[in-house]
């Protein structure tokens, strides 16, 4: 199955442009394959490489070396799968629902087993192919989301023949608080995850995503899984983020106008103006991606000038003060940053009381995308 790359409005009838850095993204993999030598650095590009766009994304990334890619339904993985060459390999996250285990298997995809059943379905399938099987085994170290507890190991460790017909080719879990590295909850995840491990059949062993490389060398083990820090998210607040930003978003300014003292913008009009002021109406609102819980302290950027959001954001648009900017500089047509090398989406996620890694999967489809530093075709 081949899906479609990500739709791209043209830039004649876009209200706003989205550029994404494909080099930002492949100098991110190689420092953070760099940071972790001696293990095997994935590529997690999971709901559509967290709304970048999964067919270019990877296409890059495997350009720059990566040779393991995740993703997190079968679908995603069956979309990708003709954009890599043959030596690349798509683990699905989830695993497949029962109905689609001989589709994702067929396709050469890796399941990943995250509970009894899925391993007695693989068993199940193994049999009737008379062929052994290559998945992943999930292990739930303490975040209790997925993978098989530790009364599930034990079973296992005591009926090994519940996994005939399944090669293991990885072990894995995941840390529940690897954007803190102090908390000993990480150091407790990585010691069960290593006591299972212990009991089980022999198999690398992956732990680490995005910030757990940066909690320390022991967690890299043999794998680790890159998603977010790939599309420049800060692994943690520990620091000045050394990853390169990825994204830029201009929306256009759809009309300015002059407000005198007193007077309302908005729906519920919650923002008044404490004296004369010019503001610009954008086109972009929450429906693209700009939660309206943003507005309090969100802001634009034009020319080195900082246009605070005024008022709610609307589904298509949100309103700026441009009072500061000259008005022969900014008017109609004119694009104005919503993210930029100096305002990324860590910044607007604080703004917006969420993560990083919201603002990227939530930016919307109405965008006209730019796609710089795209390899050529091998």
């Amino acid at each position: 199955m081949s899906l479609p790359v990500v739709a791209s409005w043209p830039a004649h009838r876009a209200g706003a442009v989205l550029t994404i850095d494909l080099g930002a993204i492949t100098e991110n993999y190689k420092f953070l394959a760099q940071k972790v030598q001696g293990a095997t650095c994935a590529a997690v590009v999971k709901s559509d490489a967290y709304g970048l766009g999964a067919i270019q994304v990877a296409e890059a990334l495997e350009q720059a070396g990566a040779k393991e890619f995740f993703v997190a339904h079968v679908d995603e993985g069956l979309a990708l799968k003709p954009a890599l060459s043959a030596q690349a390999r798509i683990t699905v996250l989830h695993g497949a629902r029962p109905q689609a285990l001989a589709e994702c298997l067929q396709a050469g995809l890796r399941p990943v087993l995250n509970s009894l059943e899925q391993v007695a379905e693989l068993k199940a399938y193994a049999h009737s192919t008379g062929q052994q099987q290559n998945a992943v085994l999930q292990l739930d170290t303490g975040m209790s989301r997925f993978g098989l507890s530790g009364a599930d190991v034990a079973l296992l460790a005591e009926s090994p023949d519940l996994l005939n017909g399944i090669s293991l080719s990885l072990l894995m879990s995941h840390l529940a608080c690897a954007d803190t590295p102090q908390d000993p909850a990480n150091a407790q995840q990585l010691a069960c995850l290593l006591r299972y491990a212990s009991v089980l059949p022999k198999a690398p062993l992956s732990l680490a995503a995005s910030s757990g490389i940066f909690v320390g060398q022991n967690f890299h083990q043999n794998l680790v899984r890159p998603g977010a820090a790939l599309y420049g998210v800060a692994p943690n607040t520990q620091g000045p983020n050394p990853l390169q930003p990825v994204v830029r978003l201009q929306a256009r300014v759809l009309q300015t106008r002059y407000l005198k003292k007193g007077d309302r913008v908005g729906y519920g009009l919650t923002w008044q103006a404490s004296g004369p002021c010019r503001i610009a109406t954008l086109a972009t609102g929450y429906a693209d991606g700009f939660a309206r819980a943003g507005a309090t302290t969100g802001c634009a950027w034009f020319e080195g000038h900082k246009l605070p959001i005024l008022g709610r954001i609307s589904m298509d648009s949100l309103t700026v003060d441009v009072s500061g900017v000259p008005e022969a500089a900014l008017g109609a047509e004119t694009l104005v940053d919503l993210l930029n090398d100096q305002y990324g989406v860590d910044d607007v996620a604080k703004a917006e009381g969420t993560i990083g890694y919201e603002i990227l999967t939530s930016l919307g489809r109405r965008y006209h995308r730019v796609y710089h530093n795209q390899p050529s075709p091998v």
